[in-house]
């Protein structure tokens, strides 16, 4: 019985491929030098293309990534750092209002309702650029539920203080657990998820194109290689179109090496002497602030709330004044080490002399209360002369002041990297057309020659 008759893309015998003829004619080509000629052309302005199309690509990338840095993700971290300060000076300003009572100033009700307004607004700004279902955003979710409630509990606090209802301490006290239990943790975790978003940052704008740079080398070999063997051949030292399209490699490569290197070293700039002296003083204002909220509250809960230091009970809130003031001392510390000009020094020595001085009244202030005076006592803590507060008033605007300097430095570091990567993605590109053209006007010459 015959077999059946079979499909497939086989050729039938005596007849080759379609693919296989083209080889043999590429290769039948490449045996005479207009056919070798002709390779080498497009050889090399593929190499120029392809060095050119990555050049533009990982340029691209990192020009978007410093551009993220400095318009996104640092300003992001510092809205979340301000959060994070405006809840906890909401929270001080309300225990000094609180311990005023009927004497609360405008300005220290106008400070309160100016922190929880910009809370508000930061909680606003980072909800816009947080991506949806992201942690950043259950953050966000969490501190936009707690604020009103907080609110509500400080109204409360006021009311029954201005009646004279002792009750009032006790919702004051609930208030500031829910801001230090609650609020306070969850703008903390938004800073450190934005601080992280800032170092993924930096970490894609960095590093070196190495891609990019190891396809110029080659292009510029190959072209060097191209114009050597012309001259063996033809003894003519120049070939104008290889010239061009090793100039444009050259200029290319060049450009991406110092661009590069420039934008990095103004990125590290910006981290050494911007974002990480920003990180320090974000953290020493807070521990101040803390600070003065735990000093305030001492004299609310009036020994209310104790807690096990060693084996000897002490109040909660002034064991905790204690921790922030040394956390502040450390910052301080750190902040002035960090800084590299006079305007960034001089802010930060004022603060650590306020912050002597601060303890040193702190310390008079609980001596009085300790010893049952406690009118005494509060003089010394909200009085208009010789008080504690106006101590801590200068801590924060001499960390203000220097907030304010080294965001100047980041913002100012940061642009010239970024600058220095501007306009090299679109340059890499069209020098990288203009230079395939020079290799095959280049090689065109030469093939001219035999027609």
């Amino acid at each position: 019985m015959a077999n059946p008759p079979t499909t497939g893309t086989a050729a039938p015998p005596g007849r080759r491929t379609a693919f296989a003829e083209g080889a043999d004619r590429l290769r039948s080509a490449a045996t005479t030098e207009p056919g070798r000629l002709r390779v080498i052309g497009a050889v090399l302005a593929l190499l120029v293309v392809a060095f050119g199309a990555v050049t533009a690509w990982q340029t691209s990338d990192r020009a978007a990534a410093a551009d993220d840095v400095l318009h996104k993700s640092q300003p992001l971290s510092s809205a979340a750092a301000d959060i994070y300060r405006s809840l906890a000076d909401a929270n001080t300003a309300a225990a000094g209002g609180f311990l005023a009572g009927g004497q609360e100033t405008a300005e220290s009700r106008e400070r309160y309702e100016d922190d929880i307004d910009t809370a508000a607004a930061k909680l606003v700004t980072a909800a816009n650029n947080s991506d949806a279902n992201s942690p950043s955003t259950a953050a966000i979710t969490k501190l936009n539920t707690l604020l009103p409630e907080y609110k509500g509990l400080v109204e409360r606090a006021r009311t029954y203080n201005r009646q004279g209802f002792p009750v009032g301490g006790a919702y004051l006290r609930y208030a500031n657990q829910k801001m230090q239990d609650e609020m306070l943790p969850a703008a903390e975790d938004l800073y450190q998820r934005e601080n992280q978003r800032l170092q993924d940052d930096y970490a894609a704008a960095k590093p070196y194109p190495w891609a990019a740079i190891a396809l110029g080398v080659l292009a510029l070999a190959a072209l060097a290689w191209a114009q050597h063997r012309n001259y063996r051949r033809t003894n003519r030292v120049l070939n104008h179109g290889l010239v061009a399209a090793s100039a444009a490699s050259a200029v290319v490569l060049l450009w991406l090496v110092v661009g590069h290197s420039v934008a990095r070293a103004g990125l590290n700039d910006s981290y050494d002497h911007g974002v990480r002296s920003l990180d320090v003083l974000h953290d020493a204002r807070i521990a101040s602030l803390k600070a003065r909220g735990n000093e305030n509250l001492t004299l609310v809960a009036r020994g209310a709330e104790t807690v096990k230091a060693g084996d000897t009970t002490v109040d909660a809130y002034d064991h905790d004044f204690t921790e922030e003031m040394a956390a502040l001392g450390k910052g301080l510390a750190a902040a002035a080490k960090l800084a590299d000009d006079q305007a960034g020094e001089k802010p930060v020595a004022t603060a650590e002399g306020n912050m002597a001085e601060w303890k040193k009244r702190h310390a008079a202030a609980r001596a009085q209360d300790d010893n049952g005076n406690y009118e005494q006592a509060l003089a010394l803590v909200i009085g208009a002369k010789g008080a504690t507060g106006a101590c801590f008033d200068g801590v924060d605007a001499s960390l203000a002041t220097a907030l304010d300097h080294e965001r100047h430095e980041f913002r100012q570091a940061a642009g010239d990297g970024l600058d220095a990567m501007g306009g090299l993605p679109l340059g890499a590109a069209v020098l990288a057309v203009l230079g395939a053209a020079g290799a095959v006007l280049g090689i065109g010459r030469r093939l001219s020659e035999y027609r």
